[in-house]
């Protein structure tokens, strides 16, 4: 076994962790990208195939390198299919000359005894160091799915890959966050008779008075929004940039042949307890995409915005499935013809291999760590790239320059 003394390590090479290799960089700080993988490894190894990136091209931005896509001819309004995202990063991390050690785990961080140095334990090195910041992400670990017998095909949403996997029969669709919005809206393009679980979410329009929605969250200041500023509730913004960017609808899922269900309350023996609130959830999304747009065009006034004149309602809204006035309750699997099961119920982070005590002690938080923007009270520690670290971009591609460089700036006042 090996030990290597550095001054910084950063575990992840995502783009939280590059971004933050760029500040430490900038500064004149010697540091250590550890990845388990391939670069952007949870890009490649857990995201499906037609996967586009959610943002326009124009806002896949990295600090200190003006790339924005793999492709530099590429349509700034486009949205990048998965290799380009992968492509970029790539290219990211040799433009800044980022030092990356790939497939190269951590498989604990503690502190080192008798001294304030910390150290991470890897297959067969052991590294030292001052500073170690984890930008892993926050979502390491599939939720608990149920198992619903040997005759049903199940897996997670971040093992499927496309319509071709799976075996043939209809499809349930558990989880109408973007995954599962998405996932649903090409099996059902695909042929396939897909059955959707759906719980609260809020809606958004992919593009309003000319401007794409993630350019109206900068605009109205939300992408800018603390936790603590924040007054919507915290759900998944159904979105995709599939087929050049377009609203997810679940009543055009249902024009379209996808039958709607609501929250899974149990599952067993190939059969499915269905809770009443399919109706409550899609007028909380409805609800949630009127205030989205009226905040744009209070904003539009309040700042005399150079933009598109505000639409028209359409003369002919799509009409409600008969699914919000007779919910189905329960769902045999068998007599609906369902083979496959794709669990999209998302995932949470898993920090077990952390010795440090910066989490709570029910179960919840012992998977969040307690930081101030990614600070943490072990002296040495912090994080980055976790939902709302700082702010409401945080957890995304975009976000991730400010927080990697207000940390890259702690971590030199040490």
């Amino acid at each position: 076994m090996s030990v290597e003394q550095v001054e910084t390590v950063v575990i992840g090479g995502g783009q939280a962790g590059l971004a933050m290799s760029y500040h430490l960089s900038r500064l004149g700080c010697e540091h250590l990208v550890l990845e388990r993988g391939q670069l952007a490894e949870r890009w490649r190894s857990e995201r499906w195939d037609s996967l586009h990136f959610q943002s326009p091209n124009w806002n896949m931005n990295l600090p200190g390198w003006p790339g924005m896509t793999a492709d530099p001819l590429a349509d700034p309004d486009a949205f990048s299919p998965l290799r380009e995202v992968t492509d970029y990063i790539e290219r990211y991390a040799a433009a800044i000359r980022a030092p990356v050690r790939t497939q190269c785990a951590a498989l604990s961080l503690a502190r080192k005894p008798g001294s304030g140095e910390l150290q991470v334990q890897t297959d067969g090195t052991l590294f030292v160091a001052r500073n170690v910041v984890v930008a892993t992400g926050p979502y390491q670990v599939p939720r608990a799915t149920a198992s619903l017998g040997a005759g049903v095909f199940e897996l997670h949403s971040t093992g499927y890959r496309n319509p071709g996997q799976l075996p043939s029969g209809a499809v349930l669709v558990v989880g109408a966050g973007n995954s599962g919005v998405q996932i649903a809206e090409e099996l059902c393009r695909a042929g396939r008779r897909v059955f959707l679980s759906v719980s609260s979410h809020e809606r958004i329009r992919r593009s309003y008075r000319g401007k794409d929605c993630i350019w109206w969250l900068i605009a109205t200041g939300s992408a800018d929004s603390t936790l603590r500023e924040w007054k919507g509730a915290r759900l998944s913004r159904l979105m995709t940039g599939v087929n050049g960017g377009h609203d997810i609808d679940l009543r055009q899922l249902a024009a379209d042949g996808v039958v709607l269900l609501g929250r899974v309350r149990a599952a067993r023996d190939g059969r499915i307890e269905i809770a009443d609130d399919l109706a409550a959830s899609v007028a909380h999304g409805d609800e949630s995409l009127q205030a989205f747009t009226l905040r744009c065009d209070e904003v539009v006034r309040a700042q005399q915005l150079d933009v598109e004149p505000a639409e028209d309602s359409p003369e002919d809204p799509l009409p409600d499935p008969p699914e919000l006035k007779e919910p189905i309750r329960t769902l045999d699997l068998a007599r609906e013809g369902i083979g496959a099961v794709i669990w999209a119920n998302g995932a949470h982070a898993e920090f077990s291999w952390i010795d440090l005590p910066v989490f709570g002690e029910s179960p919840a938080s012992k998977r969040t760590p307690v930081h101030e923007r990614g600070v943490t009270s072990e002296a040495g520690l912090y994080f980055l790239g976790l939902p709302w670290l700082h702010k409401w971009k945080s957890g995304f591609l975009f976000g991730a320059d400010e927080d990697a460089g207000y940390l890259a700036g702690r971590i030199v006042l040490r």
